[in-house]
């Protein structure tokens, strides 16, 4: 019986420490590196629908030099909203020549249900902390590159 009671035992935690240093499927955003100007930044690529569903929503907060690079496969109006955020950010939309077209700085989670659109058509989203664009001069016609 001892026995019995301790291979369950030993079972239960290789199980337990498995499903810990597992990835888990949620958690299979790419961090990649980009750089507008001088400044480079590392960013969590969301490239899939449920990715850019999901985006910065529900996070703490984004530490400074970090972004979160929204990817789709056409270029389009893309509206971003912030539903379920839980701090300010900067928007910057993207063409897919890797020149900036709009920036909304500042976004606040209180403008929920609000979205935000470029003025043209982009084929990326970044999402950096708020002010980040402002201090690091990331405007129009500022040049991404990956």
């Amino acid at each position: 019986m001892k026995k019995y009671l301790l291979a369950i035992l030993v079972l239960s935690m290789v199980a337990v420490l498995a499903y810990v240093a597992l990835p888990k499927e949620a958690d299979t955003t790419v961090m990649r590196t980009i750089s507008i100007g001088g400044t480079v930044i590392y960013v969590d690529v969301a490239d899939t629908e449920v990715l850019r569903e999901q985006g910065l929503s529900g996070r703490l907060n984004l530490p400074e030099g970090r972004g979160m690079l929204f990817v789709f496969e056409n270029d389009d109006t893309w509206g971003i909203w912030m539903k379920d955020m839980l701090f300010s950010i900067d928007i910057v939309w993207v063409d897919a020549s890797g020149t900036v077209i709009t920036v909304a700085a500042h976004v606040a989670p209180d403008t929920y249900p609000k979205s935000f659109y470029p003025s043209a058509p982009a084929r990326y989203v970044l999402e950096l902390p708020a002010g980040f664009a402002a201090a690091h001069d990331i405007r129009t016609g500022s040049i991404l590159k990956f």
